[in-house]
């Protein structure tokens, strides 16, 4: 699933084509996604000025003219793809198209189906029931030490999961987890309500630092992320630790009592970390 530096990718993507258009023509080719699309989402997108394409969490907000707002998901599979306009077939998997007054093609693909597209007045979008539980934003100043602790505070799970949680703190998922912990020299292990004010202090500044890298990178791509503009992402080649099982680890070189990345199973997610590094 994109995680928050791949939607900000796809976010900062479409507003170099989105940003101050209007959209001609909207087009659905199936009833929804995971959830059925509004009745009427084609027709109220059409002829709208987009005002701004942002993000909260792992969801695109698109803002348009008379205060309607687009949200969007891109599930396990879905992909925004740029184009000119053309008069080729849509594929199987193209299931919205949005074109510009200056003929630019946005065509949503998504061979599973897990993603989702609504709509909402702009005056909802805080309470509306995607958002509504979801915790700060990492990259915002709002989300420090203090803030991060407070979150902790009693809680007996283990940080690895806590973190993924979005009420704790939105869009962070299981790669950059895994990046952040072993960065901090954290293990994923530890009850979050353990960590000292001085663990959490390394910790915050270093999530900043792993998501900015990875929004530099245009993201991770491991199997279905790409840029709206065809490219993939390159983080992969910078991680640490995640999916690299076995292979020496990179805070540890030379060590035989590191034993390597190490992977175990958490709440259903593979975790990956380093033993000796790691306490």
């Amino acid at each position: 699933m994109p995680e928050l530096p791949e939607v900000e990718t796809v976010a900062k993507g479409l507003a170099q084509v989105w940003d101050g258009r209007r959209f001609a023509r909207v087009e659905t080719r199936r009833a929804g996604l995971r959830v059925p699309f509004p009745t009427d989402f084609a027709q109220r997108l059409t002829g709208r000025h987009v005002e701004s394409v942002g993000r909260r969490a792992k969801y695109l907000v698109v803002r348009l003219d008379g205060g309607l707002v687009m949200l969007g998901h891109l599930g396990m599979s879905g992909r925004m793809t740029i184009s000119p306009l053309r008069n080729a077939a849509p594929g199987p998997h193209d299931h919205v198209e949005w074109v510009t007054d200056q003929g630019i093609s946005v065509t949503l693909t998504d061979p599973r189906r897990f993603g989702l597209f609504t709509l909402c007045e702009a005056g909802e979008l805080a309470t509306h029931p995607l958002l509504a539980d979801i915790g700060p934003e990492p990259l915002d100043e709002a989300f420090d030490a203090g803030a991060l602790a407070e979150a902790l505070r009693g809680k007996s799970g283990p940080i690895k999961t806590v973190l993924l949680d979005q009420k704790v703190v939105a869009g962070l998922g299981n790669i950059y987890v895994c990046e952040s912990l072993f960065r901090a020299e954290i293990s994923p292990l530890r009850p979050a309500g353990s960590l000292s004010r001085a663990e959490i202090e390394r910790l915050v500044p270093l999530v900043k630092a792993v998501l900015r890298d990875a929004i530099a990178a245009g993201g991770s791509t491991l199997k279905d992320h790409a840029r709206p503009d065809g490219e993939l992402g390159y983080f992969q080649h910078s991680f640490q630790v995640y999916g690299r099982e076995g292979e020496r680890c990179p805070g540890c070189p030379g060590t035989p009592e590191c034993g390597g990345v190490r992977r175990i199973t958490q709440a259903g997610r593979s975790t990956f970390y380093c033993a000796k590094r790691q306490v």
